[in-house]
């Protein structure tokens, strides 16, 4: 299980290669009807609008020396029969006090989801804050990452594999926090691993039960966000979950592909205040991570959660049941515009629930679109509640 250092370097004929495609690409000129709303999709503007900024204005190699300032590495962790390569960063803090914190994305995200926390994580800027030794993997199938190694690897396989990097890096101990798949991963670790101290997420799909009455305001307004996403936002899922390996060759060599399947998510799945007019971090950020996506040829095992994974419809009886509910102390920060929002009623039935908190003006990319509010929960909760 060696480990060695690794640095993004995509090649000046990859990038090249990239805008090419884009100058080739014939984006639709008119909305598919007159008036076509968002239940449509992004307006056809948007389409036009970012694949311009990608192909004339997005500066890769810029990007790359961004993402580079982190180190990186790759390790091959003995798993089964096989070795499974994973990519990560690690970011260690200079206090000795340091907490070690494993952050893990979901789909569609990356390693980049936590760009905009980890710095602060490790080197807080108020010296009363507590301060963390940060590794953010790759999930298996994404980025650098190898795709899983057999069918039928699911959440709870990378849970496994995600406890041993943990220990390989030296953490006798270690807390988690996590959104999307990732907090199915994180939940198998707080449930399973008692390396595993404290577990902080932003993503919670448990509906409150229908027999409740007195719903508060801001639960009513969950439960309807919780059913337009179940009933009108899930295509991507459905064919992901039945032909991934049909849509992965579909996007694979299809950057305008991917940023429609991608950036779709991005313009949906978030606050409306982001996206109501152009947001040049916000367009970055999803060019980045569709970028990161075409480069590495990771969007069809990307796909993989879906097809090995819980279906959507069983999220919630998968959360609580009980060799899935979370012992050691939890934290959940609940934002309004995610995709299938929780609540504390809800949340709390599956895990020791010590920490909650609500942002309404967040969605389902929390790190990247609320980092604040990320950095100053994670720091509450987890500077209360971690035991090492």
């Amino acid at each position: 299980m060696g480990i060695s250092p690794f640095r993004i370097d995509i090649s000046k004929g990859e990038v090249e290669r990239l805008k090419s495609k884009l100058q080739d690409t014939r984006v639709p000129i008119a909305p598919i009807v007159p008036g076509a709303g968002s239940d449509y999709g992004p307006p056809i503007e948007w389409f036009h609008r970012l694949c311009k900024k990608w192909r004339n204005d997005f500066d890769w190699f810029s990007v790359q020396e961004h993402l580079n300032r982190h180190e990186h590495f790759l390790v091959d962790i003995d798993e089964e029969n096989f070795q499974l390569r994973l990519h990560f960063t690690h970011t260690k803090s200079a206090r000795a006090d340091a907490i070690p914190l494993i952050m893990v994305h979901g789909w569609p995200g990356s390693f980049h989801e936590f760009d905009r926390v980890v710095d602060a994580f490790v080197n807080p800027e108020n010296p009363s804050d507590p301060a963390f030794h940060v590794v953010v993997p790759s999930l298996p199938g994404f980025c650098w990452s190898s795709p899983p190694p057999r069918r039928g690897w699911t959440m709870q396989d990378t849970a496994r594999v995600f406890n041993k990097l943990m220990r390989q890096l030296g953490y006798a101990y270690y807390v988690v926090q996590a959104g999307d798949w990732g907090s199915f991963v994180a939940r198998e670790m707080g449930a399973k691993f008692t390396e595993c101290k404290a577990v902080h997420l932003n993503f919670c799909p448990v509906e409150l039960d229908d027999s409740i009455a007195d719903l508060t305001p801001r639960e009513m307004k969950i439960k309807e966000r919780y059913h337009d996403w179940l009933d009108n936002h899930l295509g991507y899922a459905v064919c992901m979950r039945t032909r991934p390996q049909s849509i992965g060759v579909a996007l694979n060599d299809n950057p305008v592909g991917i940023l429609a399947w991608v950036g779709e998510k991005y313009v949906e799945a978030v606050a409306p205040a982001i996206v109501e007019t152009p947001n040049a971090e916000w367009d970055q950020a999803i060019l980045t991570t569709c970028s990161l996506y075409y480069f590495t040829d990771c969007i069809m095992s990307s796909t993989l959660p879906y097809f090995e994974g819980v279906k959507h419809a069983d999220f919630g009886n998968f959360f609580l049941k009980q060799e899935n509910y979370i012992g050691v102390p939890m934290g959940y920060t609940s934002s309004l515009y995610d995709t299938r929002p929780g609540t504390e009623r809800s949340v709390g039935k599956t895990g020791r629930l010590v920490f909650y908190n609500e942002c309404d003006d967040g969605g389902h990319f929390a790190a990247l679109e609320r980092p604040d509010v990320i950095l100053a929960d994670c720091c509450r909760f987890f500077g209360q509640w971690f035991q090492g």
